[in-house]
């Protein structure tokens, strides 16, 4: 289990609980799809429903859709307003926030407001961009921006998904420890175990047949290459196609068409559960994970998860690990040839999902605005 790092001095928050207005910067909500939006999406509205004496507002300086049945503390704030504000992060931000009356600022994309005006939050994901150049193509701004921010202190406290990326921070951009907290994601509460059906969108490939399920991004550090040998290794014994479901990055370069392999694109929500639920396995061989979400995803919809040793904090003793095509063709053909494994690991994962939720995230998350509006108040 991925265990939050205790808050220093969180005895000593603020004495009595106070209501806040807090602005959460949601430009990854102009994405379709991808861990970011889901992030935002989620905890949104986990705070939203935890926490009505408060009011959350969403901003950005671009389009962005509302998280659907956003309660009424959830409410879509302002963008820029002029010229000035375009330069959202200097200027914009702040100025929306004083309008809002905000008392907080939470970015949960790697940045907040360059000028410390208020105290803010900032979710650092994972230390991918910094780690290989070719995983990222268009990360050139956030590999500048996001190290002055929390070396310089503009960023009053910082959120990980996971203990080793908070450990990896504080290495990387010597971060005083009790600065950092890790506080694990969960899966959407809507995606649970259901009976497969075909949906329009697939109605050429019938969920009722064998097949491994990828979902995710479909870029370099997702290591699809290992999965596409080890899945055309374990076909030529075994008649299971494979879906790869997720947005193509523009530097993902196409996958031809070959008997079998089926690229679903963009799924959209209502159609996971099912996509999930009927998977032969999960598979998921990401060379690095901040957190690893979709695999939580798989595991709450009982679908057995076969993953690389980059999601092991998230995943536990609840996956098949394997980190090379070899490994993970041993492990689907294990998961093809005997169907109680899949009735023993499907098992395991819903156990395991059973110890996250958005409401655990929203309330620890919580906390740690209190702590950055008392440090920030000191």
């Amino acid at each position: 289990m991925v265990c939050p790092t205790v808050l220093p001095n969180s005895s000593d928050r603020l004495d009595s609980p106070q209501s806040m207005r807090v602005a959460i910067e949601a430009a990854s909500l102009a994405l379709t799809s991808g861990g970011l939006a889901r992030y935002t999406s989620e905890l949104s509205l986990a705070l939203a429903r935890s926490f009505p004496e408060d009011e959350f507002f969403l901003v950005s300086d671009q389009p962005f859709r509302m998280p659907a049945e956003a309660p009424a503390n959830l409410q879509r704030g302002g963008g820029p307003r002029s010229a000035v504000e375009r330069r959202w992060w200097l200027w914009g931000l702040a100025r929306e926030m004083a309008r809002l009356g905000a008392d907080l600022v939470h970015g949960p994309d790697f940045a907040v407001p360059y000028l410390a005006r208020r105290p803010s939050v900032l979710t650092l994901h994972d230390l991918s961009p910094w780690m290989d150049a070719r995983w990222h193509h268009a990360a050139h701004r956030v590999r500048r921006r996001t190290p002055v921010l929390l070396e310089l202190g503009i960023a009053t406290m910082v959120i990980t998904p996971s203990e080793t990326v908070r450990k990896q921070a504080i290495e990387r951009f010597h971060l005083r420890p009790d600065r950092i907290v890790a506080i694990p994601e969960a899966a959407p509460p809507w995606l649970r175990p259901v009976e497969p059906t075909d949906d329009k969108r697939r109605s050429s490939v019938p969920l009722l047949s064998p097949y491994f399920l990828f979902v995710g991004t479909l870029e370099p550090r997702k290591n699809l290459p290992s999965l596409l040998l080890a899945w055309r290794e374990v076909r030529r014994h075994h008649p299971i196609d494979l879906f790869l479901a997720g947005r193509r990055r523009s530097d993902f370069p196409p996958l031809p068409e070959e008997p079998g392999l089926h690229l679903l694109g963009e799924v959209s929500d209502a159609s996971l559960p099912s996509l999930y639920s009927g998977a032969l396995a999960f598979v998921y061989p990401s060379l690095y994970e901040g957190f690893g979400l979709p695999v939580l995803e798989a595991m709450q919809c009982g679908a057995p998860v076969i993953a690389s040793s980059a999601v092991a904090e998230v995943a536990g003793d609840a996956a098949i690990y394997a980190d090379d095509p070899q490994g993970l063709a041993r492990a689907m053909s294990q998961v093809a040839e005997r169907p109680e494994w899949r009735a023993e690991w499907g098992a395991r994962s819903l156990a395991r999902a059973q110890q996250f939720s958005w409401e655990r995230t929203a309330r620890l998350t919580h906390l740690v605005y209190e702590e950055a509006r008392k440090r920030f108040a000191d």
